[in-house]
């Protein structure tokens, strides 16, 4: 039976958007330095035999526009034989890229491809320009994360309390993986040159070279305390808002690689297999 397996994966550290190790670095350059790790961990592997690139992105314009994959696939140093394919499915679009990789694996047409995400919220401004006739009659279309979150707590009655508690329990288990070295394999330390800003004008003040090497985003001195402090970020105005600064996501700049392979083609390359691939929903 003809399966999808996973073969080898590296991705960037997370950085903070905006006043991060990546503020100045390209998306193509960070998923570019992804692929190159991949291929670096699996040095037996002829590119040539990497029939496609499939990379997610949120906001694929400007600098991710024209098609990212592509462009990273070719500043990879891959063959100009390999395709490249963007999909957009905003937050899980990464997740989705491997998904079709995987699927254009066991569908027959591909051995060897790579899936993967790409996005910077520090140099892509977010695309609105939403059609006036549905939003008017689907407004909930253009909903940003942070209000479809306050709808999904009110709906199903999660509290603030029980929000913050998970989001303590998530930094919690963020810390103690970053000590134990659990993430050390994954990421690919990338230099860079991070721009400094001043805090009341945002303006760049200064400039200097970084090492990307440990996800930036995560705040292992978090307490109870000091989240259930803060103040309710997207609804402001109800007296029932839940979602916050500290119980939401952070934005960050960051990419991703993973290698696809069909069992055929990794058992006669004697690659090792990280994981199969089953079923995305």
């Amino acid at each position: 039976m003809r399966e999808a397996v996973i073969v080898a994966s590296s991705r960037t550290a997370l950085a903070k958007s905006f006043r991060g190790s990546f503020n100045l670095t390209r998306p193509d350059e960070l998923a570019a330095h992804c692929i190159q790790d991949v291929l670096r961990k699996t040095p037996e592997l002829d590119p040539r035999e990497i029939e496609d690139v499939i990379l997610g992105c949120g906001q694929p314009h400007g600098p991710q526009g024209h098609n990212i994959a592509r462009v990273a696939a070719m500043l990879a140093g891959l063959p100009t034989s390999t395709g490249g394919v963007t999909v957009n499915r905003f937050c899980s679009s990464g997740l989705q890229s491997i998904a079709l990789a995987a699927y254009q694996i066991v569908s027959g047409g591909s051995d060897a491809l790579i899936g993967g995400g790409v996005e910077s919220i520090s140099l892509i401004p977010r695309s609105y320009d939403p059609n006036p006739r549905l939003l008017e009659q689907m407004p909930g279309v253009y909903m940003v994360m942070g209000d479809t979150a306050e709808v999904v707590a009110k709906r199903y009655k999660i509290s603030r309390q029980v929000q913050d508690e998970y989001s303590l329990l998530s930094q919690q288990r963020t810390a103690r993986a970053q000590r134990e070295g659990f993430f050390q394999g994954e990421i690919a330390p990338m230099r860079a040159v991070r721009a400094t800003l001043d805090k009341k004008t945002g303006e760049v003040i200064g400039k200097e070279e970084v090492c990307a090497d440990k996800d930036e985003c995560n705040r292992p001195d978090t307490t109870l305390e000091g989240l259930l402090a803060l103040k309710p970020h997207f609804d402001q105005t109800s007296g029932q808002g839940t979602v916050t600064a500290g119980n939401s996501s952070q934005l960050s700049d960051g990419a991703s690689a993973t290698l696809v392979m069909s069992n055929s083609a990794q058992t006669s390359s004697a690659f090792p297999i990280s994981l199969c691939f089953e079923v995305f929903r």
